[in-house]
């Protein structure tokens, strides 16, 4: 694809912008396979599942910068500037429509946008995420409680501006560090999740829930799971780092009488059990707050799918000791994955298939599924 902003050299962060995109899935695949080579084969892998080389983004996390009246919604320069992102390519063009509006309205509110270098002004973020189905989130970080008004009253003609508006939120984060947001989150619409339908089982993603980037990858990354679940027929599931639950709800086949998640997030569990209650039997769903690697793993099918330093030694050493038949381990970083399998003699790959969920950068996402030697 072209970007404008990469050749002019405004942002960068896009690494592979400019590389035909059927090279960078060939380039990713062997990255993996070299990377993961110790623990398989060619052989394990399928075929990668692509994504739309532009366009696939559904949230936008942007620094607010600029002037009171003339903001800027985009990216931290070297010095601590925002350069200004409202029309990048890698969004979903749905996302891009609401740029325009939310940086209208971001101007209207009087609130000055903090100045990183100055440690000085108010509106700190903006975070939009779009769903499936076109609606929209949208959640302002301020550095305190008393922006929220300015935000809120504000909040009907944002409604009028953007239609397709479902939940609207500020997040409080006073402190000057290198996080986006903070604990405390104000919602200020009366629906408080955004439906995320994916593959036909609606997921309700909270304003302080994680979701996959790109839907229709994760539709994807969901849909092989489930495949891969339905032909191991288990009787008891467990989904370590569940998130809002979209592994353990598509990896529910009917044999399966217990299906367990655990998440650190409670706004995320929160969601997870929401979206349980739509499913055939929600007796068999339970999802819990917790560390991952404090729980029983006992479970025909456990699966993972940690944050990008992998599930560590502790817990590898639990999976591999465990009386678990096979695990779904789902990876965004094949570094700490190898060393996850490593840490796991007991269980091999069966299979393996990559899921490029972040096109025009090096980011991929790999889906294994690993059976206990001897099973």
């Amino acid at each position: 694809m072209q970007c404008d902003y990469f050749s002019d050299g405004r942002c960068a962060s896009c690494t592979l912008m400019g590389v035909p995109y059927q090279r960078q899935l060939a380039e990713k695949q062997r990255a993996a396979a070299t990377a993961l080579a110790a623990a398989f084969n060619e052989s394990s892998w399928l075929e990668p599942f692509s994504s739309p080389p532009s366009g696939y983004r559904n949230k936008a996390k942007w620094v607010i910068g600029g002037r009171p009246t003339e903001p800027t919604i985009g990216i931290l320069d070297g010095s601590g500037r925002v350069t200004d992102l409202r029309h990048c390519g890698i969004c979903e063009p749905r996302l891009r429509e609401s740029f325009g509006p939310l940086a209208d309205f971001v101007g209207g509110t009087g609130l000055p946008p903090y100045n990183v270098p100055r440690r000085t002004g108010e509106l700190k973020n903006l975070i939009i995420t779009v769903s499936p189905a076109g609606e929209l989130m949208v959640r302002f970080v301020v550095r305190a409680r008393a922006d929220v008004a300015p935000i809120a009253e504000r909040l009907p003609a944002l409604r009028q501006a953007l239609p397709q508006l479902r939940v609207a939120s500020v997040n409080i984060h006073p402190e000057h560090k290198a996080v986006l947001e903070g604990s405390d989150e104000v919602i200020l619409t009366e629906q408080q999740t955004l439906p995320m339908t994916l593959n036909g089982i609606t997921l309700q993603l909270r304003p302080q829930g994680f979701f996959q980037t790109n839907s229709a990858v994760a539709a994807g990354l969901y849909r092989q799971a489930g495949a891969w679940a339905d032909e191991l027929q288990p009787t008891s599931v467990l989904d370590m780092y569940c998130g809002v639950g979209g592994f353990a709800l598509h990896c529910a086949p009917r044999s399966a009488t217990s299906i367990r998640g655990v998440e650190i997030s409670d706004e995320a569990v929160a969601g997870a059990r929401q979206s349980a209650g739509d499913r055939p039997g929600p007796e068999r769903f339970t999802f819990a707050g917790g560390d991952a690697a404090a729980v029983d793993t006992a479970a025909d099918l456990v699966i993972v799918n940690p944050p990008r330093r992998g599930i560590g030694t502790e817990l590898a050493h639990a999976l591999n000791a465990s009386p678990a038949a096979h695990v779904l381990y789902s990876s965004c970083n094949v570094d700490s994955l190898a060393k996850d399998l490593a840490a796991m003699p007991a269980l091999r790959v069966r299979s393996a298939r990559l899921f490029d969920m972040f096109p025009q950068t090096r980011h991929s996402e790999v889906l294994v599924l690993l059976e206990r030697a001897g099973g």
